[in-house]
């Protein structure tokens, strides 16, 4: 017999987790709500067009503007929540798959209300728990915490097996701290 309970399953959202590194430092991309009053990573909605890799890929570039390397895989679930309890429509949670991004170049953003800012882990987590419940804020910092677990395991193995994947193009400028908008 099967169980009384019946589990309600979550929406899915995809979210790029934009990094860059500079020296030893990782700083993440973080970008504005769409009520302007939160900081979160880009992120949206799957396609059936699209892998989930390739629709949090989308999300980085048309919210932030970021270019780069998309790992394929997921490296983290998290729970994240839109919408307040007082609205009619209430609180709904998502269950979102997060993919890490090694930005190497950035563009406009095609949403222009978003502002991209580059900040420190730490500063991204202040960032991150600033307005919201504490087990999203708790949910987001574990976020960072597995990005930089699995950022130093990449990078520890990118020394010992450079490839492909680690390949960089070369410039004598940095593009992403040369970004202008006109």
């Amino acid at each position: 017999m099967g169980s009384a309970r019946v589990a309600k399953s979550l929406p899915l959202q995809v979210a790029a987790i934009c990094y860059r590194r500079r020296g030893t430092a990782v700083e993440f991309l973080l970008v504005n709500t769409n009520g302007g009053n939160k900081w979160t990573f880009p992120k949206g909605s799957t396609d059936t067009r699209l892998s989930h890799s390739q629709a949090a890929e989308r999300e980085a570039m048309e919210e932030a503007g970021a270019l780069g390397i998309i790992e394929p895989r997921h490296f983290h679930l998290y729970i994240h929540s839109k919408g307040v309890f007082w609205q009619p429509s209430g609180v709904q949670e998502y269950v979102v798959k997060a993919f890490l991004m090694e930005v190497h170049q950035m563009r406009r953003p095609d949403e222009g209300n978003r502002h991209p800012t580059w900040v420190s882990a730490e500063e991204a987590k202040k960032r991150l728990a600033k307005g919201r419940e504490v087990k999203y804020s708790h949910e987001l910092e574990a976020v960072i915490d597995r990005a930089l677990e699995s950022i130093q395991y990449h990078h520890e193995l990118g020394e010992a097996y450079p490839g492909p994947r680690n390949a960089r193009p070369a410039a004598a400028k940095d593009p992403i701290a040369e970004a202008v908008w006109p």
